[in-house]
């Protein structure tokens, strides 16, 4: 009995695995292999120009440098505007009302982020909804272009990654005990320190978890900042795209994927440092 049992848990976790495994292997792993091995690549053979071109040319470090600190701009914003949304959500209204806020959430992000972008584009242009509206309470004599700008960018952005941030802050917030907050509060603590000393230290490993992937999805999103930010607002998944799209130089465009990799890696590295932070119980 106990060896039929042992060889029916190995069956099913091989029937789970191999798929799993093609999937990852065909999918994710070869293909960044291949584009390691390409980055490294040049007409004479073996080379690392695809990677000094980076450091050499100020264009590129320079967009990397904008993008990333747009990108920590954004992961700033958006904590700011979750941590009060998932607090509200967990610890003030009940339990019904938690669905239904949840699914008013979730619904903007069951359709594409295209069509959500459009939907602010369609909004904010000239012709516009808002313009519409604001023009004929007569507060501007005629439209203005409110697109194709950094802030518009940075909103557009801000509103695309929202959702995941909120999500693993919730995550980690429900088990926060209530009695914890409700003594300090009747041993007369201010609510700034309330969410200083228990409710942010408590919530640190959701809030981590959210930043590091609110800020991959900004610093390697590319629709939200060339439809919105316009031809002047440079990000740096344009330069990769350029790269190997309009120059179909796969080589460059594979070094700097790799450089956006890396570079992103250690800022992360950095901040779980800064904030004491181990990458285990984040990703948890």
């Amino acid at each position: 009995m106990k060896n039929s049992k042992k060889s029916k848990i190995r069956w099913s976790f091989i029937i789970f695995f191999i798929p799993v495994f093609l999937w990852l292997f065909l999918l994710i792993v070869l293909p960044h292999f291949e584009l390691l091995r390409m980055s490294f690549l040049g007409r004479s053979g073996f080379t690392f120009k695809n990677y000094t071109a980076f450091f050499t040319e100020p264009i590129y470090w320079l967009t990397f440098v904008r993008t990333a600190m747009y990108s920590i701009l954004v992961t700033f914003i958006v904590l700011i505007i979750a941590l009060p949304i998932a607090f509200f959500i967990t610890k003030v209204v009940n339990l019904k009302i938690q669905g239904v806020l949840l699914v008013f959430l979730l619904v903007p992000f069951w359709v594409s982020e295209l069509i959500r972008v459009y939907g602010w584009m369609i909004l904010l242009r000239e012709s516009g909804v808002l313009n519409h509206f604001l023009v004929g309470l007569g507060l501007f004599k005629q439209p203005i272009e409110m697109l194709y700008n950094d802030i518009t960018m940075i909103m557009g952005l801000v509103y695309t990654s929202m959702l995941f941030m909120i999500v693993p802050i919730i995550g980690v917030m429900e088990s926060l005990d209530d009695s914890l907050i409700e003594a300090a509060y009747d041993l007369g603590a201010k609510k700034i320190a309330i969410w200083r000393e228990i409710i942010i230290p408590y919530s640190m490993p959701g809030i981590m978890s959210g930043s590091i992937i609110v800020f991959m999805l900004v610093l390697g999103s590319y629709l939200t900042p060339k439809l919105m930010g316009g031809k002047n607002s440079l990000w740096f998944t344009e330069q990769i795209y350029n790269q190997i799209i309009t120059y179909f130089n796969w080589n460059q465009g594979a070094a700097f994927g790799f450089m956006l990799l890396i570079l992103s890696s250690i800022i992360i590295w950095i901040a779980l440092k800064l904030t004491k932070q181990e990458f285990r119980k984040v990703i948890k």
